[in-house]
């Protein structure tokens, strides 16, 4: 059993922290909304700190998931931040998709301070989160790896190595890059189904076991023919991602024409309103 310390307990956060629990880890944890810590702790046991330096102090292993580049930034390396009581030799790993520089802006750092970093961005969504099943994608050294890979397979299905520091983002990137097109050509092909007054039911049947199928297809087909979007992953977050994407390929020369379209579809359903819905709501931008 480690010492381990958790910050970040949102929808993704909270049951993963839960998993290292249930595996046999002490785990404290820290969340900038305190009442959702301690009531974490009431149901999973633990403890909770009052700041990410209390939560990391002694951990053998950190673990975040916040919300975006500055968040991490003040939870690291801030005024409270774990890296001022982060013991040398202790692991790091995050958790939340951010930009490739601050990943390896945080691997410089934790190397001069003697610890083992990993950027692990994760793909599942809340469902692979609370069933364990995650993918994850993993930057850092390879005994940064090593040292992260037996926490993570209390929560991953899917763990793999894919470069140096940095590597596990820009492959999340790659990962809502390709998701960005595939849910604007299902909702085209949904709407043309519609339009052509076919069942929708016996359309799925048929195309779903062959080239066209996806998991975008095998788990919102019914819901998007249903009008169906108050769960799953938020458009506010794709465009976050897919932001990070774009800002990633003018410095790689990579050019996005599809992402850079779909982000503007999703600017435009924010812009109505639509911002907390499932990012399968982009069928909403369609005429019936």
């Amino acid at each position: 059993m480690a010492k381990v310390s958790f910050i970040g307990l949102g929808v993704m956060g909270a049951p993963m922290a839960r998993h290292l629990s249930a595996a046999g880890h002490d785990v404290t944890v820290y969340n900038r909304t305190a009442a959702r810590a301690h009531d974490w702790v009431n149901a999973h046991g633990g403890r909770a700190a009052a700041t990410p330096a209390e939560a990391a102090a002694e951990a053998d292993a950190v673990f975040t998931c916040v919300g975006n580049d500055d968040d991490l930034s003040e939870v690291m390396l801030g005024p409270g931040g774990a890296f001022r009581a982060m013991k040398r030799g202790a692991l790091f790993a995050d958790h939340t998709t951010v930009s490739a520089k601050i990943a390896r802006q945080l691997a410089v750092e934790g190397k001069d301070r003697g610890f083992h970093v990993i950027d692990a961005p994760v793909s599942g969504g809340q469902a692979g989160a609370e069933n364990g099943t995650l993918s994850i994608m993993c930057g850092g050294t390879p005994a940064a790896f090593a040292a992260a890979e037996p926490y993570l397979q209390a929560y991953g299905k899917r763990i793999v190595h894919v470069g140096p520091p940095g590597a596990g983002q820009t492959t999340k990137m790659v990962n809502q890059i390709a998701i960005a097109g595939c849910v604007q050509g299902l909702a085209e092909a949904l709407r043309f189904a519609q339009n052509a007054e076919l069942n929708l039911d016996r359309v799925f049947e048929a195309v779903s076991g062959g080239a066209a199928a996806s998991w975008q297809m095998l788990n919102r087909w019914q819901t998007m023919a249903g009008d169906s979007f108050d769960f799953g992953f938020a458009i506010d977050w794709m465009r976050k991602d897919l932001g990070l994407a774009l800002d990633e390929a003018r410095t790689n020369g990579a050019t996005l024409p599809v992402c850079a379209l779909v982000d503007q579809f999703y600017a435009d359903l924010q812009a109505m309103g639509h911002g907390r819905e499932d990012t399968s709501a982009i069928i909403r931008r369609l005429p019936k």
